[in-house]
């Protein structure tokens, strides 16, 4: 049986003060209603020790956002699995499209992270999804049935071990939100490519402008297993309120 999982992006935002404030709230508004329903945080790299101090001993989980594929050596700047996993984290956030787009993430490099997190024990969060352009041009589902097998021909039997979060790259704090209609449709067509992969039950989240008012139409969808929030999940209330959608 599938999970549901929401997770966090707290992208580059954060202080110690604020992030005590927002972890606290979050941890004390809390409560799992049952084993298989998870929350987690990824926050920006120094935070970790926070986040795994106020968080440690919570049924919330928390990670990173992002990971290198090497495992050490002269990678000036990068952060290796390994240390992530020092620090109790759970997730790590492989090939969002502002990694993508900014810091030039291939396929093959996101493939490459998934691998290095898992080989850490923790679980990668591959992203896949499409531009505007891309929509328009009706070429979504050969974009991220494109990104979605570069992971899980890297991966093989250890793709049962990844989430995949489709963020519809328009609908990334944009405001703008696909329907629940149409983030189905490319959900359930992920759905197919995993079952082709003996993967089916990998959760499958999505994120793009997610909020407390269209969570619950998003998260009653098939195949939509919970959402990767961005811009919500800076705010304790409105976290919290999604998650328990």
């Amino acid at each position: 049986m599938r999970g549901k999982l929401v997770v966090g992006n707290w992208k580059m935002n954060g202080g110690l003060a604020a992030n005590a404030t927002l972890l606290s709230e979050i941890a004390a508004g809390w409560r799992r209603p049952s084993p298989s329903r998870d929350l987690a945080v990824c926050v920006p790299y120094p935070y970790l020790p926070q986040a795994h101090g106020a968080l440690a001993g919570t049924p919330i989980g928390w990670g990173a956002q992002d990971v290198s594929e090497h495992e050490a050596g002269a990678y000036t700047g990068e952060v290796s699995a390994r240390m992530l996993a020092e620090f109790g984290c759970t997730y790590a956030i492989v090939g969002h499209s502002e990694r993508r787009q900014y810091f030039g993430d291939t396929d093959a490099i996101v493939a490459a992270k998934a691998r290095a997190a898992l080989a850490a024990g923790i679980t990668p969060i591959a992203c896949v999804g499409e531009t505007l352009a891309e929509r328009e041009q009706r070429v979504t589902e050969t974009v991220v049935l494109r990104q979605l097998d570069a992971v899980l021909s890297l991966l093989g039997n250890g793709a049962t071990r990844v989430v995949i979060a489709y963020e519809p790259i328009w609908a990334i704090g944009t405001g703008r939100t696909a329907s629940p209609a149409e983030a189905q449709a490319v959900h359930a067509t992920l759905r197919a490519r995993l079952g082709e992969a003996g993967a089916v039950d990998v959760p499958l989240l999505y994120g793009g402008s997610v909020k407390a008012d269209n969570a619950a139409a998003l998260f009653a969808m098939a195949d939509i297993d919970g959402g990767l929030i961005g811009g919500a999940s800076l705010k304790a209330a409105e976290f919290l309120a999604i998650a328990r959608a």
